[in-house]
């Protein structure tokens, strides 16, 4: 995380040292510190957590422990954005280089650092066999928005499987899908042998087997998928996965209010990409909505902000605040959520 302190004091504002904690604790108590008090902690001031008074610069006073949690959160989101960024590239790149020469005869020979698997049939047995060999853990990250009751009962008989040997999974989905009767279905089979987490948009369809093999999709209508087992770019998807996680909400809990009244918690993220100038076809499929959903928020967004055109639209979000992605808060493990779709590449 960006800003850190002397030699002395290596560490950014969300791991502070013993001594940074009981001087920015006692200024936050007391409103200031003087300044010669934090002369032994220099990474207060150098982490923006302390600064002058401007009524007696011999005194200091904290930031808000509030706009310092706003802006570690926002730290944590860029660098999740970015490792999304990485992650297109890096599919795109093995996809470029497994095309430059002529498939292998024994492409499907075990152990293969990067398989293509082309078609339905392919891509089922190696998802079969993957849930065979599996014994501790699967990951897995469902986008779009609500999931189709067929598309829900693909994977069962993996999942199924998978409770029966006691494997941990946990599941990543789009806010979107906590509003279909499918998954709470599903949910409920499951037990609590599944954690699942939602945020307002993820990565592409993933799922990680005990952290050895994964599975994405390898062309976009996903009849095509690349089988993973080089162990560094595993890692790499696995790392992704668990700074989502952090971040996302449990299916048990609500999501977290706006502030702001009128405005819902997908309004806010459909005015955060309506900042970032994304057309209403983009900001649906990264929300998992329809295009005519994602127009009926907008038009309410406009309504509520008082805005008659798109323009004004535009002004109105940046002065309110909107122009933001709204920011997780920190969760706690929850139970009884579930893995369904792991016949992720047939669905469309």
């Amino acid at each position: 995380m960006a800003g850190h302190g002397t030699e002395e004091h290596p560490h950014g504002a969300d791991r502070l040292c013993d001594a940074g904690d009981r001087v920015y604790s006692r200024a936050v108590r007391r409103g200031r510190v003087q300044r010669q008090d934090a002369e032994p902690v220099p990474c207060l001031l150098e982490l923006a957590l302390l600064h002058p008074d401007p009524d007696d610069m011999d005194w200091l006073v904290p930031t808000s422990p509030q706009e310092v949690m706003t802006r570690l959160l926002r730290g944590v989101y860029d660098e999740v954005s970015a490792s999304q960024r990485r992650v297109g590239s890096a599919v795109a790149a093995f996809e470029w280089y497994a095309g430059l020469g002529p498939q292998p005869q024994a492409a499907g020979v075990e152990g293969s650092a990067i398989r293509v698997l082309d078609g339905d049939s392919r891509i089922q047995a190696a998802l079969d066999e993957a849930t065979q060999a599996c014994a501790t853990e699967v990951l897995t990250v469902q986008p779009g928005g609500i999931r189709p009751e067929h598309e829900l009962t693909e994977g069962v008989h993996r999942a199924l499987a998978l409770r029966g040997r006691g494997v941990r999974m946990r599941d990543l989905y789009t806010h979107v899908a906590r509003h279909g009767q499918g998954l709470l279905n599903y949910l409920e089979l499951m037990g609590d042998s599944v954690e699942a987490r939602t945020l307002d948009e993820v990565i592409d369809r993933l799922i990680v087997f005990d952290r050895t093999v994964a599975f994405i999709p390898a062309n976009a209508d996903r009849t095509m998928a690349l089988e993973l087992r080089h162990p560094s770019l595993v890692h790499y998807l696995v790392t992704v996965f668990e700074r989502f996680w952090r971040l996302a909400i449990p299916l048990s809990a609500p999501l977290p209010d706006t502030g702001i009244e009128g405005i819902s918690h997908r309004e806010h993220s459909i005015a955060a990409l309506l900042a970032e100038g994304h057309q209403d076809a983009v900001i649906a499929e990264r929300l998992g909505i329809s295009v005519r959903t994602c127009r009926a928020h907008i038009a309410r967004l406009s309504e509520t902000l008082g805005a008659a055109s798109r323009t004004q639209l535009g002004v109105r979000i940046a002065q309110v605040g909107l122009d933001g992605p709204p920011l997780a808060r920190d969760v706690a493990p929850s139970t009884s959520l579930s893995l369904p779709d792991q016949g992720f590449p047939t669905a469309r």
